[in-house]
């Protein structure tokens, strides 16, 4: 799998690169800033892209604005937000494009190898990795009525880890409960929220933009 890394820290991208490496990911270009990236990805054509928020020159969202331009320009790249903040604004631009091949994490996942290294591949997969903190701010500054009122607290609950990105066999695992149990709740949810009976997979990504408010 071919992956771009951007990140201003050296010491940081060096080992992005190193895990990835080790992991059997082909890094084709790690750079330090959005412009860079940008370049990159045009050049490269990698099938996942990870992206920090705050990179040069001002340090403020020039990485996650470069994000959304890429998923813009370059729809079939991955991308994968790590942060060590919750960029509200920009956070639900990105995943307003649609969840599919998006993640968005705080670096602290970073220190769990095995976490990060799952959600990278699921993101590339074109699954989602939402950190839950992330989801956390982003409904706290919205007020969730109508539909999501109607879900009891168990399949919110489901929901919220259909958001971070979970499979439902993880789900069962996480709530000590049956597949068979977890996928009853998931089409109460589906037609609770009144997603038609199309495919499963769109109807799941429906939900979770829902849930996220975006």
């Amino acid at each position: 799998m071919r992956v771009v890394i951007a990140e201003d820290l050296a010491l940081l991208r060096e080992g992005l690169v190193g895990l990835l490496t080790e992991a059997r990911y082909e890094v084709v270009a790690a750079v330090g800033d959005a412009p860079a990236l940008m370049d990159a990805v045009r050049e490269q054509r990698p099938q996942l892209a990870i992206v920090d928020v705050r990179m040069p020159p001002s340090q403020r969202d020039e990485g996650l604005r470069a994000a959304i331009a890429i998923r813009r320009a370059h729809p079939d790249v991955a991308i994968l937000i790590l942060s060590q903040y919750v960029e509200e604004r920009y956070a639900t631009e990105l995943l307003s494009g649609g969840s599919q091949g998006v993640g968005y994490l705080l670096k602290d996942r970073v220190a769990d190898v095995s976490e990060f290294l799952a959600a990278a591949r699921r993101v590339a997969a074109g699954g989602t990795a939402i950190d839950p903190e992330v989801i956390e701010q982003l409904l706290s500054r919205r007020q969730r009525e109508d539909l999501l009122d109607e879900l009891t607290a168990r399949e919110r609950e489901v929901l919220g880890l259909m958001a971070e990105g979970h499979t439902n066999a993880a789900i069962a695992e996480r709530l000590v409960v049956t597949d068979g149990a977890i996928e009853k709740h998931i089409r109460a949810i589906f037609q609770k929220l009144g997603l038609p009976a199309t495919d499963a997979h769109n109807r799941r990504v429906l939900a979770v933009l829902t849930y996220l408010g975006v």
